[in-house]
């Protein structure tokens, strides 16, 4: 069974002028196209084959990524049912010179796995092994 450390995933974006609104910061519909995918790879590591998303819930934008900056997106699987996988998203500002980070937004993506056929199939249980892992799980949940 995957633990929840297991599953994390992580990726960044450079926040070029093609990413980015009137005022030179990173457009909110690419934010969330990258978080719903880094969500998507969590799932599918999560449950060892191919998930589709059904809902992205939960949006919140605490502060803009100006363009120029790394945007940093992670995940992790906070839960899982039957066939459904849910994955908490958080989105930051990447100082690009120093690593420095402030989150910038999150959400939750809930996915579905799928076989090969396109049907829901079942997924394994989540467990949390490590106290690292604890926390997430706790953190996921408290929002």
């Amino acid at each position: 069974m995957p633990t929840l450390l297991e599953t994390k995933v992580e990726t960044r974006r450079y926040i070029f002028p093609g990413q980015s609104n009137a005022i030179e910061t990173a457009h909110g519909g690419d934010l969330l196209k990258w978080m719903e995918q880094v969500g998507a790879m969590s799932a599918m590591r999560f449950a060892g084959t191919d998930t589709v998303t059904v809902a992205v819930d939960d949006v919140k934008f605490h502060r803009p990524i100006p363009q120029g900056s790394i945007a940093l997106f992670d995940a992790y699987v906070s839960e899982a049912g039957e066939s459904s996988v849910t994955a908490k998203v958080r989105g930051y500002d990447e100082d690009r010179h120093t690593g420095e980070r402030d989150l910038a937004t999150e959400a939750v993506c809930v996915s579905v796995a799928v076989g090969d056929d396109g049907d829901t199939v079942t997924v394994p249980d989540l467990t949390v092994e490590t106290e690292e892992g604890k926390r997430l799980h706790q953190a996921a949940r408290d929002e």
